[in-house]
């Protein structure tokens, strides 16, 4: 078995990370709370959905450690289509329904905002054991849309999609003033 040592955070993730603190910095938690709109996210909500995608990559990791192999099974078409858009181009498609493991639970927005530098730590550190028992090019786990990621595949996906609800938050953001 590889030995994990604990590594930096990979730079994408890291500049994810201190951009979505420097979003919300200043926020109070009633601009927080407040919804744009009938039926759209307000910032809590964005960020709580972020910190359920990191602790559901990370489980997910732990179950491949547990397992003593990688998870991933065989691509489809589309999936192998979704990723290009997501992993290859970086364009995250609007209007998506979030998957219900991934929805808003009613977080109180000051766990949520302190919640998201830990679980996006968690999860690389996951991501990184895996890779480092595995291998760095390996299939690790399926993505529920876009099928089976590798290591580097997956902080792909969160720094798309992070930055895809970081402009959200930015517009929320500005909204308030």
């Amino acid at each position: 078995m590889a030995r994990f040592e604990k590594t930096a955070m990979d730079a994408a993730l890291n500049n994810l990370r201190q951009a979505l603190i420097f979003a919300t910095r200043g926020m109070s938690v009633d601009d927080l709370a407040r919804r744009p709109a009938e039926g759209k996210w307000c910032a809590a909500e964005i960020l709580e959905h972020l910190c359920l995608t990191y602790s559901g990559t990370a489980k997910g990791m732990g179950r491949c450690l547990d397992a003593g192999k990688p998870l991933a099974t065989s691509p489809t078409f589309k999936q192998r289509m979704m990723a290009a858009v997501v992993i290859g181009f970086g364009h995250m498609p609007s209007g998506r329904q979030s998957p219900k493991a991934v929805y808003p639970r009613g977080m109180p927005a000051p766990e949520a905002v302190a919640q998201m530098e830990a679980r996006m730590t968690a999860m690389e550190e996951a991501i990184a054991r895996c890779e480092a028992r595995y291998g760095a090019g390996v299939k690790l786990l399926d993505h529920p849309i876009l099928g089976p990621l590798t290591g580097r595949e997956w902080r792909k996906f969160h720094c798309v999609h992070g930055h895809h609800h970081l402009r959200q938050i930015d517009r929320l953001r500005v909204a308030r003033t």
